[in-house]
């Protein structure tokens, strides 16, 4: 497994925004599709968005999109969620993960690596 950092996290007010980073421990960052998931007290695990290898390639939650923004610089091996327009049902842990296949996937049982998570909440 490739350990897996986030962190950005935080306490912010409705319609803040917040970036959260994820860092990979792993010389070959570039050839791992990444995603964000995230998971709020009492509910499954739900993908946010996820970015292809290169980066040229998005794909977002209907929850997020239009607000949130996920990018990569695989020559810093890390990750990015930009968070705009926040709402009080954003509040969760968010979690990077990596997986091994070679498309985009929105099952977080399709992922391999995970990181510690990083917690959001926002308040009204």
């Amino acid at each position: 497994q490739v350990p897996l950092t986030e962190s950005g996290g935080g306490l912010v007010q409705v319609g803040d925004s917040l970036r959260l980073s994820c860092v990979a421990s792993t010389d070959t960052f570039s050839v791992y599709f990444m995603a964000w998931f995230r998971q709020a007290p009492g509910k499954e695990r739900e993908f946010v968005a996820a970015i292809n290898r290169s980066g040229t390639s998005t794909y977002y939650s209907d929850s997020v999109k239009g607000r949130f923004t996920i990018s990569r610089e695989n020559v810093k091996n890390s990750m990015y969620l930009h968070m705009d327009n926040l709402k009080p049902e954003d509040t969760a842990v968010y979690y990077c993960a990596l997986t091994y296949r070679s498309t985009l996937h929105t099952a977080p049982a399709d992922y391999n690596s995970w990181g510690q998570g990083t917690q959001v909440t926002v308040s009204s």
